[in-house]
């Protein structure tokens, strides 16, 4: 004789749920991996960039009180300019952030502004004979990119 198990009764289902689809079950809870600690290279990249994420901001409220209370040449190009710092001020700071956790997103826009900021350093410190400004920036994103492309930063993100 064969054992016939009867299944528990069902709740009566909704008409939203017979014409639409029920909802899908909670999904179970994420297990928790091993988190990446960052190693020193990658912590000083990280404060590198979060320096530059703070020259950023402090330059795009600087062009915006000059904007606000000077005579700007055009209005919009003045306001595209305080909107691009502060971009570039907040992709640096989120970049620095992601740096630090060991997020594997963060190094390209990070290496992306870098190569960006080195020609704009270059360009302050020879072309604009602007040395002050220019030499800064530059030991800033040499750092940057030497701390990124040390063994111990690749092996970072390797094991992620």
């Amino acid at each position: 004789m064969t054992e016939h198990r009867s299944t528990p009764p069902q709740p009566p289902r909704r008409l939203a749920d017979r014409l639409f689809g029920a909802a899908a079950a909670e999904p179970a809870a994420r297990p928790a991996g091993p988190r990446t600690e960052a190693p020193p290279s990658l912590r000083r990249a990280a404060l590198a960039v979060g320096v530059e994420a703070a020259a950023f901001t402090v330059g795009a409220l600087v062009l915006l009180y000059l904007t606000v209370t000077g005579n700007a040449e055009s209005t919009a190009r003045a306001l595209a300019e305080v909107v691009l710092a502060s971009l570039a001020a907040g992709v640096l700071g989120a970049g620095a952030v992601g740096l630090s956790r060991v997020a594997g997103w963060a190094r390209g826009p990070v290496i992306a502004l870098q190569l960006f900021l080195a020609l704009v350093g270059f360009t302050f410190a020879f072309s604009a004979q602007q040395p002050l400004i220019g030499l800064p920036i530059l030991a800033l994103v040499v750092t940057v990119l030497y701390s990124l492309a040390t063994p111990e930063s690749r092996l970072a993100y390797l094991g992620r």
